[in-house]
């Protein structure tokens, strides 16, 4: 895969989904159950993805014997959609190599879920093991790592030689091959290349290769990597013959015409040999780098995505005391509006660290004055509209219902200039930290059409996204010139959309789908959306925040 990276072909604009990312899981355990009588366990990890209700085996990782506290070297491979949620199930089995994995009960040593999204949010996640019925696992935890491998996310292309190194072998020269390793804070070595095997040479120059930044150094320039030069050996005992230390930052002096070169030690002969000098010199003839920045790779960084929930209260909704109405309450079933705040929310909280949500209101009369307002706080709040989690918007929406009188008009301009005030605020970072989604929810063709273009035309310069969802079985002809995809939006005064930020869909075309058909579609932009936009800005991802060791899903960084 590493020499296909750059070659990727750019998806076309029409294909859905376009944004398919591979992220790669690495598995450890710690404190594991031990239920062998003589030795310790042989644990195994066995990779379920849940489809259509059901739990599916993806993968499984090696055995690794007797031990307590396995670092698996096997790498689980999923794909990613940011606009579904991918529940993932991982089970901890001691393994007896004859009757295969799972097959009993006593051998289960815990399991433990999540979804991709909170992993990839996190980076890295610890959770508790679990046995069956929800009892712990003794102390038994897990820890899964996630790196992302679309290959697009910035890559370097790097060309090794090596001059006079030493002869290992009696009859021949040398076979020598080079393997890079990076160092991660906890001290160990992750394996990022290994060339290819030039025989009978002590001068190779090996084939140029690519790497990802965050293969090769996690985005951190110096970050220390460990570069080992080995005597191939066909039974592979490969024989040392030396190594050295660099950084990424130190291998960019080989940009242009310039080349860098390391002494090959051995530090054996070091201390033995009097006069010993090196084992040989490697020569970085060349570096380029490629920076292209995926969506995962902003995420990754610890931009945070931040959503926020406006809510048609105009009176063409009808009273919501009467069960005709879209905002009537039913105890057995919720109706359009939350379906859709869901649907899109349960998304979105993945990705917001903090989990509260901005919830507004238009078109309604509130109290005390009963003025009509076209951007109020639903919890009645004006110096804090947010609600914690979907459940708090949920429950301020059901609470503000009898307090307001709906009325009217639809103007929905003054809540997206509002959203995006604090999206400039942000912009001034001149950070990727932020990014904000605007989830309109509406039952009628905007009255304020001229502003609402206006202001799509300011928003579309913010790191913002709008998604409108139309309520009940109104004719949305009109909405779909907001959805800039069969034409260029424009304001009224003719000035085009920086960028397409806007989709719109009615509620009406999912109503017999499940909801996370209706997250995917308005989702599937948002994407290409927040790339489209920090790559305007030439803003990169933030370099990934160092992890708290003990960092869980349970408490949000």
């Amino acid at each position: 895969a590493t020499a296909t990276m750059g070659e990727a072909t750019e998806p076309s604009p029409q294909a859905p989904l376009a944004v398919l990312s591979k992220v790669e899981l690495r598995v450890s355990c710690k404190h594991l159950l031990d239920r062998d009588t003589l030795n310790k366990s042989d644990p195994c990890v066995l990779l379920l993805m849940q489809s259509q209700g059901q739990w599916m085996e993806v993968d499984r990782s090696e055995v690794i014997k007797s031990n307590l506290n396995p670092v698996f070297a096997k790498i689980f491979t999923v794909d990613y959609y940011f606009e579904e949620v991918q529940k993932l199930r991982f089970e901890v089995y001691d393994s007896h190599g004859h009757a295969g994995v799972g097959t009993h009960d006593d051998d289960f040593l815990g399991g433990m879920e999540c979804t991709v999204g909170q992993i990839v949010a996190q980076k890295r996640v610890t959770k508790p093991l679990f046995l069956k019925y929800g009892k712990f696992a003794g102390k038994s935890t897990i820890t899964v790592i996630s790196e992302e491998i679309s290959g697009n996310n910035g890559y370097v292309e790097l060309a090794f030689r090596a001059k006079k190194l030493d002869d290992k072998d009696l009859f021949s020269k040398s076979d020598p091959f080079l393997e890079i390793y990076r160092i991660d804070d906890d001290r160990s070595e992750q394996l990022v290349y290994r060339t290819e095997v030039v025989k009978n040479n002590l001068s190779p120059i090996w084939e140029p290769f690519k790497v990802s930044l965050n293969s090769l150094c996690s985005c951190e320039e110096k970050r220390k990597l460990r570069c080992v030069v080995w005597d191939y050996d066909s039974r592979g005992k490969h024989d040392f013959i030396g190594e050295f230390f660099t950084t990424f930052e130190e291998m960019q002096k080989a940009m242009g015409e310039n080349k860098v070169q390391w002494d090959c030690m051995n530090p054996k002969y070091k201390i033995k040999k009097r006069n010993y000098k090196n084992s040989g010199v490697v020569v970085l003839l060349d570096l380029k780098i490629h920076r292209v920045y995926s969506f995962l790779d902003y995420i990754m960084g610890g931009c945070q995505i931040h959503f926020t929930v406006a809510i048609d209260f105009t009176a063409s909704n009808g009273d919501p005391r009467n069960s005709c109405s879209l905002h009537y309450i039913n105890p057995y079933q919720p109706n359009e509006y939350l379906k859709a705040l869901v649907a899109v929310g349960e998304i979105c909280q993945d990705y917001d660290s903090d989990k509260k949500f901005s919830a507004l209101g238009f078109g309604a009369r509130i109290p005390p004055k009963y003025e009509v307002s076209h951007d109020f706080a639903i919890n009645f709040n004006p110096d804090n509209d947010e609600c914690e989690g979907i459940q708090g918007v949920v429950e301020s929406y059901q609470s503000c219902l009898p307090k307001i009188q709906l009325y009217g008009p639809t103007n929905v301009a003054p809540i997206i200039s509002k959203v995006a005030r604090v999206a400039a605020d942000e912009e001034r970072t001149k950070e990727a930290s932020q990014y904000f989604i605007l989830l309109i929810l509406t039952d009628g063709v905007v009255t304020d059409m001229a502003d609402t273009r206006e202001a799509i035309v300011r928003a579309s310069y913010l790191p913002m996204s709008i998604i409108i969802v139309g309520v009940g079985n109104a004719d949305f002809t009109d909405m779909q010139i907001l959805d800039g995809d069969d034409g260029i939006l424009r304001s009224p005064k003719g000035e085009p959309v920086l960028r397409d930020i806007v989709q719109f869909v009615p509620f009406r075309e999912f109503k017999n789908a499940s909801p996370t058909a209706l997250a995917k579609c308005v989702l599937a932009e948002v994407p290409k959306q927040v790339v489209e936009y920090y790559s305007y800005k030439a803003f990169p991802p933030r370099c990934p925040q160092p992890e708290t060791p003990d960092s869980n899903l349970s408490s949000p960084q």
